[in-house]
């Protein structure tokens, strides 16, 4: 678990590229056999991968919630971009294909990941909030997400949003998820821009070639900054800053929110012009 904590944006300002990274960028989120989770500060959400290949992986508490097991007071949502896997949760086996999500509900005690091909392994990325109530464990295919068709070719974003956990799909406490794909020939994502002022998001960019990389821009809007990302890295954005990208090739993301409420269209809209 590598926990980072928060950063005030006037601090912000004065951080150099590697500060920056060390703060926002979630630099592996994938290894063999492993389960990689970053622990944020803001929000209190935990974002990570778990890649079973040879073996199956249990989710472990750790020392960083102090608390029994994993769950016990956190909902969980997570999205398989890899091949075919299951999730085992208190006994019951969920079968997960490619691009299928799920959300896990409070109270969860063993939860195992595992892939049904060594050759072809799973891929299960995660987002984690705290809870305050349990809701229902829900199974959600990419064609049960619900769909939002947005962009234009002429601005080069060109895109459909799924919305996988969202008021409009399952019940959550304040975890939203879901997954945006790019069209080809497609680089923008979130442009024009925003804020969020009662919530804070997590960007983890994948489909994207090795040797392809993601602008991604963060920063208040009048005093924007910049990571550059490769395949299957993440991103921190705190509620005060903006979280759009660009990319040298089209990609996908998935994006996890995390705050005070669970509506999709909380934000804070950025004109173009006040952009600098």
């Amino acid at each position: 678990m590598d926990v980072r904590y928060a950063s005030h944006p006037d601090d912000v300002k004065n951080y150099d590229t590697e500060t920056l990274r060390e703060k926002f960028l979630i630099e592996k989120v994938f290894g063999k056999d492993e389960i990689n989770l970053t622990y944020s500060h803001v929000d209190r959400i935990i974002a990570g991968g778990i890649f079973p290949v040879e073996k199956e992986l249990k989710l472990e508490v750790g020392d960083a919630l102090g608390t029994d097991y994993f769950l016990e007071r956190r909902e969980m949502g997570i999205i398989n971009i890899g091949g075919k896997g299951e999730v085992v949760l208190d006994g019951e086996t969920f079968a997960l294909n490619p691009k299928d999500g799920m959300y896990m509900g409070l109270g969860i005690k063993d939860v195992i990941f595992r892939s049904l091909d060594k050759n072809d392994p799973a891929k299960f990325y995660m987002n984690s909030a705290p809870a305050h109530k349990k809701y229902p464990t829900v199974k959600i295919d990419i064609d049960k997400a619900n769909p939002a068709h947005m962009g234009d070719e002429k601005l080069s974003n060109k895109r459909t949003i799924y919305k996988y956990i969202d008021p409009s799909v399952c019940e959550s406490c304040q975890l939203l998820m879901g997954m945006t794909i790019l069209e080809p020939n497609n680089m923008w994502n979130t442009m024009p821009c925003h804020t969020h002022d009662r919530r804070m998001e997590v960007y983890f960019y994948f489909n994207l070639p090795e040797d392809q990389r993601v602008f991604h821009f963060m920063g208040k809007p009048d005093d924007t900054k910049h990571l550059v990302l490769a395949n299957e890295q993440g991103a921190i954005s705190p509620s005060w800053s903006i979280h759009s990208g660009v990319g040298t090739h089209n990609y996908t993301f998935i994006w996890g929110m995390v705050g005070e409420n669970v509506n999709y269209g909380d934000m804070q809209a950025v004109k173009m012009e006040d952009l600098k």
